[in-house]
């Protein structure tokens, strides 16, 4: 299904994908295929579409949430349950490559789509599915949202400062963390389509890629057998890696091994911590990381955080500033990399958005099309399609 806007352009050229997500996970993970090329064609509920429509804030009319996750789509109106509009979606079904949704477990089972009917009538077809707790076990059909894995996956009981209150992530790592490993398994299995010429069913579930992201949480409890508590900032294993308190203000330094240690100590011109035994080994200074915070404080207090980030970098230390949003936005290094976006509403007001991270050779992702308002491009989809 050719589109000149997307048509040549992108690793993904050439790939359609039909979109019946809706919210996050489900459209972080089609936009990360449409920023790469793929044609997305994104299936919506008439009069209501995507529920993230109406999620503010809201810039005139249109949800700025929507619109930071639904750049480079289109979008057609469909219910599923009404005979003329399945006709159409089988029609675009005829032509995907890739079908993507994000309901319960069972819903395409009700609507006459499960994997089966699917694979029987379109084989080349991979039919990815992001859900809270995936397709099997027994709590598959139970709803869920970013929050309720964040609480369930362990990631919420390791956040936070000692003693505080269970502390959600500030961003929604449950929704984006299953998108970005359904982007992942849909590309493998069209891989793999390469290679047996039949489609694949990708099964992603929210809670299994909270568990994916606990890194080595569960190594350290299964040797020490000790529950990993909230921490703040710093690295449970590694000291210093830690955020300090600088004359004006905060920022941070990641001193990962002895060598980087022993420098830090150098050019902060505190040779007593080089040979204090407390802190001549990473495991020792992790036993008495607070002394060692203490100590550093004291002497980054001294300056103002840009002198010292200046100097070690010059000497090659881990480091960089604690920077609020607004800061971000400014960074030239952010701006350099293409990482933010202007997309328009209809009525032509700019909104920046986050970029995509992924740079492939010379191929840097731009924005081919706005974020669509509810079934903008009905007409251009159907005249594509061998409907009548």
């Amino acid at each position: 299904m050719s589109n000149d806007n997307t048509a040549g352009i992108g690793p993904l050229s050439g790939i359609t994908v039909i979109d019946l997500t809706r919210v996050l996970a489900g459209p972080y993970c089609t936009l990360l295929m449409a920023d790469l090329g793929a044609r997305v064609i994104k299936v919506e509920q008439p009069s209501i579409g995507d529920d993230s429509r109406q999620i503010g804030p809201f810039l005139d009319d249109e949800s700025a949430y929507f619109m930071s996750i639904n750049r480079n789509k289109e979008s057609i109106a469909l219910d599923l349950k009404m005979d003329i509009d399945k006709s159409i979606f089988e029609s675009l079904l005829e032509q995907a490559d890739v079908l993507v949704e994000n309901f319960r477990p069972g819903t395409m089972e009700r609507l006459g789509y499960s994997w089966e009917v699917l694979h029987q009538r379109y084989p080349k077809l991979i039919f990815t599915s992001v859900s809270g707790f995936g397709q099997t076990g027994p709590y598959s059909k139970r709803p869920a949202y970013d929050m309720v894995v964040q609480a369930m996956g362990g990631i919420m009981s390791l956040t936070g400062q000692p003693g505080g209150p269970p502390t959600r992530v500030g961003v929604s790592i449950g929704d984006l963390g299953a998108g970005l490993y359904a982007m992942i398994g849909t590309q493998a299995a069209l891989l793999q389509r390469e290679r047996t010429g039949k489609g694949e069913r990708v099964d992603v579930a929210m809670l299994d890629c909270q568990v994916a992201l606990l890194e080595n949480s569960i190594a350290r409890y299964e040797v020490d057998k000790k529950i990993p508590q909230p921490i703040g900032s710093r690295h449970p294993s590694i000291t210093p890696f830690d955020v300090f308190k600088a004359k004006d203000g905060w920022m941070v330094v990641a001193a990962g091994n002895d060598m980087l240690f022993q420098r830090l100590c150098d050019i902060l011109n505190l040779p007593n911590l080089k040979v204090d035994e407390r802190f001549s080994t990473n495991p020792l200074r992790c036993v008495n990381h607070q002394q060692l915070k203490e100590e550093l404080e004291k002497r980054l207090c001294d300056e103002t955080c840009k002198h010292w980030i200046n100097l070690l970098v010059e000497n090659n230390i881990p480091t960089g500033e604690y920077n609020n949003l607004a800061q971000v936005l400014e960074s030239p290094q952010i701006q350099e990399r293409e990482m933010l976006l202007d997309v328009f509403s209809k009525n032509g007001r700019k909104l920046t958005v986050a970029g995509n991270p992924i740079h492939i050779g010379s191929f840097v992702a731009k924005v081919k099309r706005n974020p669509p308002t509810l079934d903008q491009d009905r007409q251009e989809i159907i005249k594509g399609l061998n409907f009548d």
